[in-house]
């Protein structure tokens, strides 16, 4: 498990390579990832992540992102459970306060697929959350206060794929109400985690580390 705390993430990126017009990840790479949302039939919807959960666990070169988050207290919790064929299922953990639900969700998804771009054999990626219309931020080239956090996904799975074109990831919907099993295991934990702040007087992450405090007080 990677565990990490007190992290601060600036929330807002101006100009930021990722977005200029044609050399956006929807302008360069528009046939290597897809969504696929909940469809009205929840039913047979739940039988096609079972599907692609038996496929990718025989299948060395898929990997699964499961991701989710919650806030309690006014401490968001992203978690991210990154199933590979045949190892062990690796967690990621992070935590942060004074941030919305949709950047929690953006964490959770970016460490995810931090872990799964890091096998050079992976080349098939399946995202699956209860907070699609968050991962879509990820390819929205318009000015939105999560730029940071999609343009950080986005180079990250620019560099994936540009390593083979082959290589594609897939984005899938999955209601936490549904509690389908994979997904309710990181839904469960998120909520079931007990938050302990190295400064809980303190309201920005910036006093949460060292460096940030020692820059804002020489300046």
């Amino acid at each position: 498990m990677n565990n990490k705390h007190n992290e601060f993430f600036l929330s807002f990126s101006f100009f930021n390579k990722e977005f200029e017009p044609g050399n956006r990840l929807i302008d360069l790479f528009s046939d290597h990832f897809s969504f696929h949302f909940c469809s009205p039939n929840l039913k047979k919807h739940i039988e096609k992540l079972n599907e692609i959960v038996f496929r990718v666990s025989s299948n060395p070169s898929s990997t699964i992102v499961m991701s989710d988050a919650s806030i309690k207290n006014h401490v968001a919790t992203s978690i991210s459970h990154i199933h590979s064929y045949n190892k062990a299922v690796v967690q990621t953990l992070h935590r942060a306060i004074k941030v919305i639900t949709t950047e929690a969700k953006l964490f959770a998804i970016h460490y995810g697929i931090n872990q799964a771009v890091t096998n050079q054999d992976v080349n098939h990626i399946v995202v699956i959350t209860d907070s699609l219309h968050a991962a879509k931020k990820i390819f929205d080239s318009s000015v939105h206060p999560y730029q940071i956090h999609s343009a950080a996904i986005s180079q990250e799975l620019r560099e994936f794929f540009l390593r083979n074109s082959h290589n594609h990831s897939e984005f899938w919907d999955c209601p936490s109400k549904q509690k389908w099993s994979l997904h309710y295991s990181v839904d469960k934990d998120t909520k079931s985690m007990v938050s302990m702040l190295s400064f809980p007087c303190k309201s920005s992450w910036d006093f949460c580390r060292k460096t940030e405090c020692n820059t804002i007080l020489s300046q």
